[in-house]
């Protein structure tokens, strides 16, 4: 996530300045891109890419199409059994996310690029919807809202579709047990923490491991990187392991349910 890697192509898709057609067959037409499958000697990576990127644009299409033809999907759970879901009132936890200021670094770095850019990485745009919806509990209602008041390339299905999709109530959502770590997402596609220091400079001293948990690093480390803890960034305010038990029972209890 620290690298300037993706195409930044979703707003002018979302305002018509180019079409997803358009874009695919710019794709098409680089060599080996598609059709015949990978030429000889080409870096299966880069094949591999290509038809992630082709991926990307059909979700946005297939979102489309669900809100076509099932507008009230727009702002409804699309599964049934989640009409009686108990989700949290949760408004310090609500406002603590859309500061960027929840304690893990990774979802506060997403969310404070969302309020600063407009845009935000697709990576870390999941790891902050499953942070409220599977570690907060809070109806993905909220942050589809909050999402399209402040994205660039806010888009009404694909937005609320991927929301639906992180909260495990649409139509083809992820597995409830899916529940994003933020230490690991950050350890896996931030490794050298690039992206945490850009927008969490508080911890802009800090390396990794302890710039991923500055709440594990040593009192040596966070002195030497002038952090303080409670005071310049917060103590997460939840931990991982008693919200992921929280949500898998709530969750199992809402899969068990039949309407």
């Amino acid at each position: 996530m620290g690298a300037d890697g993706t195409s930044r192509l979703s707003p002018y898709l979302r305002f018509g300045l180019v079409s997803p057609r358009q874009v695919a067959v710019a794709v098409a037409r680089v060599p080996g891109a598609m059709g015949g499958g990978r030429r000889s000697g080409e870096h299966p990576r880069r094949a591999g890419g290509r038809e992630t990127f082709i991926n990307e644009l059909l979700w946005r299409d297939f979102y489309g199409y669900v809100l076509y033809h099932q507008p009230e999907s727009a702002w409804e759970h699309m599964r049934p059994q989640f009409a009686r879901f108990h989700f949290e009132d949760d408004p310090d936890g609500l406002a603590a996310w859309r500061e960027g200021r929840t304690g893990y670094p990774l979802v506060d770095a997403g969310m404070r690029q969302l309020t600063g850019q407009g845009w935000v990485h697709n990576r870390a745009r999941m790891v902050v919807a499953s942070f409220l919806t599977k570690h907060l509990l809070v109806d993905w209602r909220e942050g589809a809202r909050f999402y399209l008041q402040h994205l660039m390339d806010g888009d009404l299905p694909a937005n609320n579709g991927g929301w639906q999709w992180v909260a495990g109530t649409g139509t083809d959502a992820a597995p409830f047990y899916r529940i994003f770590n933020p230490v690991t997402q950050a350890e896996k596609f931030d490794p050298a923490g690039d992206y945490i220091r850009r927008w969490v400079p508080e911890l802009a001293k800090l390396e990794p491991p302890a710039v991923f948990t500055p709440w594990q690093a040593s009192p040596a480390d966070l002195e030497a990187a002038g952090v303080h803890l409670g005071t310049d960034y917060p103590h997460p305010i939840i931990d991982h392991t008693t919200a992921r038990n929280r949500a898998l029972a709530r969750y199992q209890a809402a899969s068990s349910h039949r309407s």
